[in-house]
């Protein structure tokens, strides 16, 4: 709903250059993308569950966040940067921030990013998400 809007802050503060909106793309298509950039920033105050967020952290790019939710769940210092929804100025204002802090830090980037794909590979290849799910069944059912 905000696209119109936002569309017009880029014309006004003459950053056309700097910012694409992508429309709805395959998995594909947005694996690819994810693959080529080198932060994942995920504002979304309504995705639940945050799998774009693990999608991320797989591809080796540290994420940027609000501490809310799957998203806030997933991701620790480690291996990103969330930020406490207090206000939408001091979100967006600490957004900005963290940004602008993996930037001009790339080996702070790239460790954020190698801790990501760790911690993704880790905790949630399917076959640990099964094993996870098959030791809470045993538990249940006591076999």
């Amino acid at each position: 709903p905000e696209l119109s809007r936002l569309k017009i802050l880029v014309q006004k503060l003459k950053i056309e250059d700097k910012i694409h909106f992508k429309n709805w793309m395959l998995r594909s298509e947005f694996l690819n993308e994810l693959t080529s950039c080198d932060v994942f920033l995920f504002p979304s105050q309504r995705d639940g569950g945050g799998q774009v967020v693990i999608e991320a952290m797989a591809a080796s790019k540290p994420v940027i966040c609000l501490d809310i939710a799957g998203p806030g769940f997933h991701i620790s210092n480690e291996w990103g940067i969330k930020i406490t929804p207090h206000s939408p100025e001091k979100a967006v204002k600490e957004m900005t921030e963290a940004l602008e802090r993996l930037y001009l830090d790339k080996e702070l980037r790239n460790q954020l990013g190698k801790k990501a794909r760790e911690r993704a590979e880790k905790e949630y290849h399917w076959d640990r998400l099964g094993e996870k799910l098959f030791k809470i069944y045993k538990e249940v059912l006591k076999i």
